[in-house]
């Protein structure tokens, strides 16, 4: 808890549907705080993160000064020891500003917040939350989802998936599941029902 809010984790593997399920929490008037998001701002043209990517891959530097996220992720999905680099560049600046940005949300008074990111239980960073919501789908679901939306290659999403924990693993640290393999009421239903339960804890 941070002061009086609950804040809980949201993940799951890519491609399986937390967008979709952090959409829904907030069409509950629930804030979600997204580490993507995040991880856009804090790599911004004069942002400390972005002189060190800078300088660890000058050629992901477009001419607007901008990052080429793009290009930078397909250099670091294919290197282990670069994802390794850039995640160390990336996650304590990432932490520490969801952190200051969950203390405004208890500031102005939320009981209950979210905080969608993909590599919680890789870092253990889900053991700072309060609990651990994870959406799971089958991997051909992921593999479609994330080609469509990112437009890489299948070889490109597989390595991607391969990156993270298997969902299984993510699973057993998880305090609730959504399975978003069937429809969206479906998975309508499943935040409904965790939102419930979470909202009786806040009270």
């Amino acid at each position: 808890m941070i002061g009086r809010l609950h804040l809980v984790g949201l993940t799951g593997g890519i491609g399986s549907g937390k967008s979709t399920v952090a959409a829904m929490i907030r069409g509950h008037g629930v804030p979600v705080l997204d580490a993507d998001q995040i991880a856009r701002d804090i790599v911004r043209p004069g942002e400390p993160a972005h002189a060190d990517i800078k300088a660890a891959w000058p050629d992901v530097v477009g001419a607007d000064a901008g990052i080429d996220r793009k290009q930078l992720a397909a250099r670091v999905f294919a290197d282990p020891a670069a994802r390794a680099r850039l995640e160390a560049i990336t996650h304590p600046r990432i932490h520490q500003r969801a952190l200051a940005l969950a203390a405004e949300l208890e500031k102005r008074g939320e009981r209950l917040a979210f905080y969608e990111a993909s590599l919680l239980v890789e870092t253990n960073r889900h053991r700072d939350f309060d609990g651990l919501v994870v959406v799971t789908a089958p991997e051909a679901a992921q593999l479609a989802r994330t080609i469509a939306r990112d437009g890489c290659t299948p070889a490109e999403a597989r390595a991607r998936i391969a990156a993270q924990l298997p969902l299984a693993d993510k699973v057993r640290a998880a305090s609730d599941v959504i399975d978003n393999a069937g429809d969206l009421a479906d998975t309508r239903r499943q935040v409904e029902a965790i939102l419930a339960g979470w909202r009786a804890k806040c009270a």
